[in-house]
């Protein structure tokens, strides 16, 4: 399935010329002249990306970035005639991933699209690798858990226990759903090996929190939020 970006300029030719290169590039795109209709749009359509004009009628891009911002981290570059500092450092500072004044090279947009979306995905992979609630934050990606401001002590399976619960909140998982998921079959471990990291698990947080590894009698756990 084909990725949509948005294109939001009132400019016909600009948009096309967009349009055309995006399309070449393999993306499915989606043309709006009207800064009045992009709101609703975003909010229905699956995009990946929105290229936003900052002068349209009805509204102007600053506007529209701002109440995108509002519900949604979708990269968004600006695209105006306009070249001054203030207008980029305003886009910028308001939460846009890049800022093109035309005229332009649609090759370079087309490039620094392509730039604005490896960073997105690199920042979406590091939060999803991330999992935090209230004085608790659990990252798998270097193997850290921080309570209450300070970094615990966490054996690795112990800690992808903690995470696998974590992630999947309210769940209840049996010992062994959660020795699939966290040991894998592949090896023989006892269903007792879950108590044990559960139980030292809960000695590691020593306050009274609103979430905590509830114990499901005759099931198994739950991360209870």
């Amino acid at each position: 399935m084909k990725e949509k970006i948005l294109v939001v300029d009132d400019d016909k030719h600009i948009s096309e010329l967009i349009c055309l290169y995006l399309n070449k590039d393999g993306y499915e795109t989606k043309e709006i002249d009207d800064g009045n209709m992009v709101l609703d749009t975003l909010r229905n359509g699956d995009f990946k990306a929105v290229i936003l004009d900052v002068m349209l009628p009805g509204t102007d891009g600053f506007n529209l970035l701002s109440k995108i911002r509002s519900f949604s981290e979708i990269p968004v570059i600006m695209l105006t005639a306009r070249g001054e500092n203030f207008d980029k450092i305003l886009g910028l500072e308001m939460g846009a991933d890049d800022y093109i004044v035309k005229p332009f090279d649609p090759k370079e947009m087309v490039a620094r699209l392509h730039a604005v979306l490896r960073r997105y995905e690199k920042k979406s992979d590091e939060k999803a690798k991330t999992v935090r609630y209230d004085n608790l934050e659990v990252n798998i990606s270097n193997y850290s858990v921080t309570y209450h401001g300070k970094t615990l002590d966490f054996p690795p399976k112990e800690l992808e226990l903690l995470y696998f619960l974590a992630s999947n909140p309210n769940r209840v998982y049996t010992r062994d759903e959660l020795l699939d998921k966290v040991w894998g079959y592949d090896r023989a471990v006892d269903s007792r090996t879950v108590d044990v990291h559960v139980k030292r698990i809960r000695e590691k947080f020593t306050e009274e929190e609103n979430w905590k590894i509830k114990t499901v009698r005759s099931v198994g756990y739950s991360f209870s939020v």
